[in-house]
């Protein structure tokens, strides 16, 4: 199940995770821990440490949840870590991405501006690459939707127009589709010309999208 996307959601993370204190943990460092063990997930070429990275985000994600109950970015961050779970463990796939857009639907509504937007941009990853019914939550047309929101909060957020670029094309709209890819690599360009570490892959992004939907 294709959810690579998800890892490029947030933006990169910098420095070490501040130490954890005495009392419940911090909803901030346990969102910014799940962001960065996907990231090692998503560069790591062996299959069983990609799995253990995984089931490494799930647990700091259940454990800011336990911590803190209601949290945006416990939800948030839960939601992230559930989706490379799918990924890697396929036979949690379904019930995963069931519960990941209930967390999702929850933060966003809680915190619509978390990460840029995050809650609606994955959302509609996931509603735009999940399976669709019988078997899956995936729909295509709420996937769009979802992307139409992240974009039209953030606009300037190269993911969010990643994400609109994808709903778009699987939507039957490839021109428009192929538009919103072009403005997340200018946007990415842009970003790389100011050291966003994360620019240059969002730009590798939009130009496969433009590849793949080229007439």
């Amino acid at each position: 199940m294709a959810l690579a996307l998800l890892a490029g959601c947030a933006p990169a993370l910098r420095g070490p995770r501040p130490a954890a204190g005495a009392g419940e943990a911090d909803p901030a460092a346990l969102l910014a821990e799940v962001q960065a063990t996907i990231r090692r997930a998503e560069g790591e070429p062996d299959a069983r440490a990609r799995q253990a990275l995984a089931a490494r985000a799930v647990e700091s994600g259940e454990t800011c949840s336990a911590s803190a109950p209601g949290d945006p970015r416990c939800d948030y961050a839960l939601a992230l870590a559930l989706g490379v779970q799918a990924r890697e463990r396929p036979a949690t796939a379904i019930p995963s991405l069931k519960l990941m857009l209930e967390r999702l639907r929850r933060a966003d509504a809680a915190d619509p501006a978390l990460d840029l937007a995050g809650p609606e941009r994955v959302m509609a990853l996931v509603l735009l690459r999940a399976p669709g019914w019988p078997l899956g939550p995936g729909d295509p047309e709420s996937g769009l939707a979802q992307a139409r929101k992240a974009a039209a909060r953030f606009p300037d957020h190269p993911p969010n127009q990643l994400a609109l670029a994808e709903a778009l094309l699987a939507t039957g709209a490839p021109e428009e589709g192929r538009a919103a890819a072009r403005r997340a690599v200018e946007l990415a360009r842009a970003g790389a010309s100011r050291g966003d570490p994360d620019a240059a892959r969002w730009a590798a992004d939009g130009e496969r999208l433009l590849r793949s939907s080229s007439p």
